[in-house]
């Protein structure tokens, strides 16, 4: 192969690399879910990967707030009819950063705590302990049930000149993994 066809070769994979390292946006990947069994019914707990690129990070860091979404789904599958749906849960989180103490702020309805770091405040997004979704007389022990939950970015918070950004431009998009799997209600519970 003549010298200028390696070159333009090398230029051109060069080039596709730095242009995918500018186009990388950032993920919320499902680790783990489980379903465990309360005194009043039945609570949710799970982990994610909360990545969010480097142009989020420095968004919220320059004082943006971003909205996260944790959406649960439960449905129990019927082979003569559509899906029964028998629960679902919604939790609203926001992050903030406030540049005069410099930390960040986490609000998840009327609670609000404070952190040191990004990454701190990114694994507690990302963490999900007991949260309860489905009451006792909800479902029937022995059935076997369709879960899916997602910890998603949501755009439509942004401040409305980032949500036009935001349309066009992959590096304000998150892309959220949706974590499907079926949960057997334990007999005798």
């Amino acid at each position: 192969m003549p010298c200028w066809k390696r070159l333009l070769s090398a230029w051109s994979i060069a080039w596709l690399l730095l242009a995918a390292g500018f186009a990388w946006a950032g993920s919320i990947e499902p680790q783990r879910a489980a379903i465990v069994a309360t005194e009043d019914g039945y609570a949710l707990s799970a982990e994610f990967a909360v990545d969010l690129g480097p142009r989020l990070e420095e968004a919220v860091s320059r004082g943006v707030p971003l909205n996260f979404i944790l959406e649960f789904d439960m449905t129990r599958p019927r082979w003569y009819w559509a899906n029964e749906h028998v629960a679902d849960h919604r939790l609203e989180y926001r992050l903030a950063y406030n540049a005069l103490t410099r930390q960040y702020r986490l609000s998840a309805g009327g609670l609000h705590q404070n952190f040191a770091s990004l990454p701190e405040v990114l694994r507690v997004i990302g963490r999900v302990a007991a949260l309860p979704v489905i009451d006792k007389g909800e479902v029937k022990p022995g059935e076997i049930y369709n879960a899916a939950l997602r910890l998603s970015l949501d755009r439509s918070q942004l401040p409305k000149p980032f949500q036009v950004d935001a349309i066009a431009n992959r590096d304000w998009q998150v892309d959220a993994k949706v974590l499907r799997w079926q949960f057997t209600v334990p007999e005798g519970k």
